[in-house]
């Protein structure tokens, strides 16, 4: 059987990280190079070739535009490599999956991406990062993984980037996808897909920007006022996604002054507060140009927002389409 060549990009998270107790709750992410972590899992007798690249070896709440970008360029490295079956990025859950959705809307999808992590680390009782990669491994390894763009594998399942969101601080089903569930399952020896891929182009969806826009989330409450959210709008603030009550709610009298914003030129989209949510259209939204985030939770609609923005749109129609075409 032939064995699979896949590059291996390593950012550190719990998946690299080390307790110094099996029994531990405090952790230090990020301490184990990706070579050492590679001689481990080469005990396991994968059905594949692992090449290493360490990106960073940190904690994910530090990952952001600059390393996307670094991650991109490695991947599409990857890519150029006719030898190169895959690409398997290891890194911490807690932006796991805007780090997913920024690959996902700036690559292209001829051959696997798959991010992968854990909840535990390394040297704690109940390690699940080894299973983890060994499942990454073998969605990496597989050609039919190829058009479905970024993928990330957590607690036996395959997600979408676009679907796949944290729901768990604690335990190692902390994954969970919305409006699909999952788009697979996958163990060590298996797997199988529920349907068939489906991204049919050949280029991403956007380029990468020299600069992503300021765009920020605001936090809808009980009793928020215009002047709390008018505070976390700055100068050069390009666009508001709102964390809104149940299906994007707010005040009126913030929703007015949102209003304001957007007549002078910030971009608006609704979003929820809620885990599990379809933000629709409402009749408000024509008037103001506010755009429904649909199915994309805030830190979600904020990344489409930023590249719409760099990549010129400024027509809420326009990027309302982008929002209603996943």
């Amino acid at each position: 059987m032939t064995k699979a060549k896949i590059t291996v990009l390593a950012t550190g998270g719990t998946i690299a990280g080390i307790a110094g107790s099996a029994i531990a709750q405090d952790y230090r992410p990020g301490q184990i190079p990706i070579e050492e972590y590679l001689a481990e899992v080469g005990g396991l007798g994968l059905q594949a070739q692992l090449n290493g690249q360490q990106i960073a070896n940190i904690d994910s709440s530090e990952i952001g535009p600059e390393i996307w970008a670094e991650i991109r360029v490695a991947i599409l490295e990857a890519f150029d490599d006719p030898d190169c079956d895959g690409v398997i990025i290891t890194h911490g859950t807690d932006t796991l999956e805007e780090t997913a959705f920024a690959l996902d809307l700036t690559l292209p999808s001829p051959k696997p991406v798959v991010l992968v992590g854990a909840m535990r680390p390394a040297d704690a009782v109940g390690y699940d990062g080894l299973r983890n990669f060994a499942n990454a491994v073998c969605v990496a390894g597989d050609a039919d993984a190829a058009g479905r763009g970024v993928l990330v594998v957590m607690g036996d399942r395959i997600f979408a980037a676009r679907d796949v969101r944290k729901v768990r601080t604690r335990g190692a089903e902390a994954f969970r996808g919305f409006p699909r569930e999952s788009v697979g399952l996958v163990t060590p020896s298996s797997l199988d897909w529920f349907g068939a891929p489906w991204r049919t182009d050949t280029v991403a969806q956007f380029d990468w920007p020299n600069i992503l826009p300021e765009v920020v989330i605001a936090y809808i409450y009980a009793g928020m006022t215009p002047a709390e959210l008018s505070r976390q709008i700055g100068p050069d603030t390009r666009g508001v996604v709102i964390a809104g009550a149940g299906e994007g709610n707010l005040p009126d009298s913030v929703r007015q002054n949102l209003a304001k914003f957007r007549q002078s030129g910030v971009s608006v989209v609704r979003a929820s507060r809620a885990d599990e949510a379809v933000v629709d259209r409402e009749p408000e939204d024509d008037e103001n140009q506010f755009v429904a985030a649909r199915a994309l939770n805030p830190q979600k609609a904020r990344i489409l927002l930023q590249f719409l923005i760099a990549s010129g749109a400024t027509d809420p129609a326009e990027i309302q389409a982008a929002f209603d075409n996943p």
